[in-house]
């Protein structure tokens, strides 16, 4: 006879599926580069904002968008994957509209027909054609080597990415300082939240315009990603930098969290997580004992950062 924590961990299970990356590395690995083409649209039109926080995707209950991106003469359109009807749709102020469905095909071919439904929009754009944050790079415009969509698994990770995003909400909600929004950067395929401590970092001489003006400020930053060559598997992460002395002997919870010093990060396996009786406490306990372990050795001013 199953126990009720054993029961409990089985319907937790249900509403967190499993995303082994090896199962769906061909989808994912398209998946990131297309999300990357409309993420340089989004970049290439709109306005700077402060740790390049104007790039980024968001979670919306169908899929990922980019929100309103401005245009000519006052007009704006925003473009939005749809995980449950896999499609990518563009909509625009005017009233006008393009959808593309989201099937295997390669990059490239994603790449010329979603122009070409730009340009029928009335909407011209130049991008980058090169890829970012991906090793051996091709040209997202002759990319004909990733061609994958499974709609099964690209499901799954929007489906984590809804419910990740509900435990980042309430994570934020005890927090007063200067935040990020709860976003998905498509460099490197992860979904974010950072808090500042107020204080300026170090200069970073040596790292690029990118990572410079990322870590310009003192941050805590929490999310998940689905995994990558490094570290095949899906996780939550959360890191401090600058990194204190001390934070990897730092006790955090819960008890199947680690730190990985090859990444300089705190993790929580995404199916140790899972298979928890409350996968949904276990996160939680995650991000706010990694935020509390690095606030705490960098001497943040938590009474006034944090509600009490």
């Amino acid at each position: 006879m199953q126990t009720p924590n054993a029961i409990r961990s089985e319907k937790a299970i249900d509403r967190w599926p499993a995303l082994p990356l090896e199962a769906w590395k061909d989808t994912c690995d398209t998946l990131h580069l297309w999300t990357q083409i409309i993420g340089k649209v989004r970049m290439a039109l709109t306005p700077f904002v402060n740790h390049w926080w104007h790039v980024s995707l968001y979670v919306t209950p169908r899929g990922l968008t980019t929100s309103s991106i401005p245009y000519h003469h006052g007009s704006s359109f925003s473009i939005t994957f749809d995980f449950i009807n896999h499609n990518l749709s563009i909509l625009t102020s005017d009233g006008t509209s393009k959808t593309l469905p989201l099937i295997p095909r390669s990059v490239a071919a994603f790449y010329r027909e979603f122009m070409a439904c730009l340009r029928s929009l009335g909407i011209e754009v130049t991008i980058n054609p090169w890829p970012c944050e991906v090793q051996h790079p091709i040209r997202l415009d002759e990319d004909e080597i990733h061609a994958s969509y499974d709609p099964v698994y690209a499901y799954r990770f929007w489906l984590i990415l809804v419910q990740t995003v509900d435990i980042l909400q309430q994570y934020r909600s005890q927090f007063l300082g200067k935040s990020s929004p709860i976003h998905f950067f498509w460099g490197s395929f992860d979904l974010a939240l950072t808090f500042f401590s107020g204080r300026r970092a170090p200069p970073r001489p040596d790292a690029d315009r990118v990572t410079q003006e990322a870590y310009s400020h003192e941050v805590i930053s929490c999310g998940f990603w689905p995994g990558d060559e490094h570290f095949p598997m899906p996780a939550f992460y959360s890191y401090t930098v600058p990194t204190p002395t001390g934070l990897e002997k730092a006790s955090i919870l819960p008890s199947t969290a680690s730190y990985l010093p090859q990444l300089g990060e705190f993790v929580l396996r995404y199916d140790d997580m899972r298979s928890a009786a409350s996968p949904e406490e276990e996160l939680l306990k995650f991000y706010r004992s990694t935020y509390q372990a690095g606030a705490t050795l960098t001497h943040w001013d938590r009474e006034a950062l944090e509600r009490r």
